[in-house]
């Protein structure tokens, strides 16, 4: 999104969706406990504010994204034989996420456990995991990590099963992503990023810039741009 909004603005559209997902989880009544894992300078505020734990990445031990998630899951996960709680790690640009997506992909880790990959519309990426301490997954978030993920989890004989929602599919990274959104219904978007788009001037001027744009279908690769903030 770099050639169409500022700084600043990529900032607020990567706050707001983040506020949506946070509030879809801690209103969430099978979500026991939030953590947000990000260095952002923002993050320690926002989850004081929405009552969650906050890791920062870089005290996770790890290099690059997939380590710091293998180890953040190792410690939020119980110990062996301590539950059988499931964890999810998912995105913070998910803008049209809803508690019925939650339900639906803690419903499919319930039924046999295993891992569960919430992928995105072109099923290529990965949006969200879940998973049992028994099925915790190879982390591959990168380039196809939706057939990365199936990939590492037959290896390691681990049942897997791919859901595919539109609150779960649309992550927004490219204008393209964003025209997409736009163009949905407003009363699939979630409140926080509903109101930028439709009661400020960014959100106006964001419409005329993609207004000769053809949205696609909710698609797109993760990077690591906006607020840089994952909840596990």
């Amino acid at each position: 999104l770099q050639g169409l909004l500022r700084p600043s603005e990529r900032r607020a559209l990567a706050q707001a969706m983040l506020e949506d997902v946070l509030q879809v989880l801690a209103g969430h009544p099978r979500i026991q406990r939030v953590t947000l894992l990000s260095d952002d300078p923002a993050a320690p505020l926002l989850a004081r504010q929405w009552g969650l734990d906050h890791w920062p990445q870089s005290e996770q031990g790890g290099s690059g994204l997939n380590e710091e998630l293998s180890r953040a899951s190792e410690r939020l996960l119980p110990a062996p034989g301590g539950g059988s709680e499931p964890l999810l790690v998912l995105h913070a640009d998910l803008p049209l996420l809803s508690a019925a997506d939650i339900t639906a992909v803690l419903d499919n880790q319930g039924e046999g456990g295993g891992l569960v990959i919430g992928c995105d519309h072109r099923g290529t990426g990965t949006n969200l995991l879940a998973f049992g301490r028994p099925a915790m997954p190879r982390f591959c978030f990168g380039p196809d990590s939706c057939a990365q993920h199936l990939a590492a989890a037959a290896e390691a004989g681990t049942p897997a099963r791919v859901v595919h929602r539109t609150g779960i599919a649309l992550d927004v990274d490219e204008a393209r992503d964003l025209a997409a959104l736009l163009a949905l219904s407003p009363a699939l978007r979630g409140q926080h990023t509903q109101a930028l788009l439709n009661a400020t001037p960014l959100g106006r001027r964001m419409s005329l810039a993609l207004a000769s744009l053809t949205p696609l279908p909710p698609m797109t690769r993760k990077s690591r741009g906006g607020f840089d903030g994952r909840m596990a």
